[in-house]
């Protein structure tokens, strides 16, 4: 084992990863910054992955294997962040693949801006054969979020980092309380707990990360990533967040969206004032016994409310960013008067 600290340990989860495992290393050892380690903890795998590890232990004594029974991603996730020693944590997952300059180019971000806690960058996805449409969609929006407004503007919509993609500083993340087992999704409850710490973030603005898209990723096959937990996320941060400085809350959706997470808010503690939605049969009527009203009638609403809050809640394509725009005619600022939360 080497015995000065390095400057970076890359935190590597591995669990039956024999057939990507290999090309995820090459890419890491490929990087031009070589001040580093890599924690690799298997997951009690049952395919060829420790055997992979230890046989890459022996050609690069910067590689630390830990071998652990399955215990699932969060439990190894903190079991590697407790034996990292780096100054920076660069996190990886055994499927995806490195840019030769990742390392380089965001401990040259976090060195030169010591304010950012979270460097990210931008991604490319890829498939065995095509992606899909709806990573597409997220991959454009992930990678129009470089700068701290931007991410922060548009955290409770989705993950606004690629997790896997991120660069942290140690001593940072484990102040944090590393990762949290909360029945959701542990990277969005990772970034919004940062973000709720008033942390900043920041991507470096050039593809350094390829992530692999395929059928047996978590967020297709672990229920913590499920809508409805993603949904049950942003209710929880929304509430002991921005609500909590707020007399009256507004939410922009009475469809399928804005009842989910309506019904998270209320179970957090917080119902709804009022709902708005452009749909006539709607309009007139009530949701959780909360009037539904018309955006006609939103400047009415907003004068009488005290101190009040809009979530906009309205997943459809294109719906955000006509609600901005409706917004912003009525002089109502994002960030301020309003979040949009689909």
């Amino acid at each position: 084992m080497p015995t000065s600290r390095p400057s970076i340990s890359i935190l590597l989860p591995v669990y039956n990863a024999a057939d990507t495992l290999p090309g995820a290393l090459k890419s890491i050892a490929a990087q031009s910054f070589t001040d580093f380690e890599i924690v690799a903890v298997d997951d009690g795998s049952e395919d060829h992955s420790a055997d992979i590890l230890k046989s890459w232990q022996r050609q690069d004594d910067r590689l630390m294997p830990v071998f652990e029974s399955h215990r699932g991603l969060i439990d190894t996730l903190n079991r590697g962040l407790g034996s990292c020693r780096g100054e920076f944590i660069a996190r990886m997952d055994a499927d995806d693949l490195m840019h030769a300059d990742r390392l380089d180019r965001q401990v040259t971000l976090l060195e030169a801006q010591p304010e950012i806690s979270v460097a990210g960058c931008l991604v490319e996805t890829f498939a065995d054969g095509p992606v899909g449409e709806g990573m597409k969609i997220y991959e454009t929006w992930l990678n129009s979020l470089i700068e701290h407004e931007d991410i922060t503007r548009e955290i409770f919509i989705e993950s606004p980092i690629a997790h896997p993609s991120a660069m942290m500083r140690r001593e940072e993340l484990l102040a944090m309380g590393g990762y949290q087992e909360r029945g959701w999704p542990e990277d969005y409850d990772l970034w919004l707990r940062y973000h709720a710490a008033g942390k900043r973030f920041a991507k470096v603005p050039e593809v350094l990360f390829y992530w692999r898209e395929h059928e047996r990723r978590a967020t297709r096959v672990d229920s913590r990533y499920s809508v409805e937990n993603f949904l049950r996320t942003k209710a929880h941060y929304l509430v002991a967040g921005p609500l909590k400085r707020r007399d009256a809350l507004v939410v922009w959706g009475a469809g399928q969206t804005g009842r989910r997470l309506s019904k998270h808010l209320i179970r957090e503690g917080r119902a709804p004032d009022v709902f708005i939605d452009i749909s006539p049969k709607k309009i007139g009527s009530t949701l959780r016994n909360i009037p539904i009203i018309g955006p006609d009638d939103l400047a009415e609403a907003w004068g009488r409310l005290p101190n009040p809050l809009m979530v906009v809640a309205v997943s459809s394509r294109g719906a955000r960013r006509l609600i901005r725009e409706t917004l912003d005619k009525l002089d109502l600022i994002e960030g301020m008067d309003y979040l949009c939360a689909a």
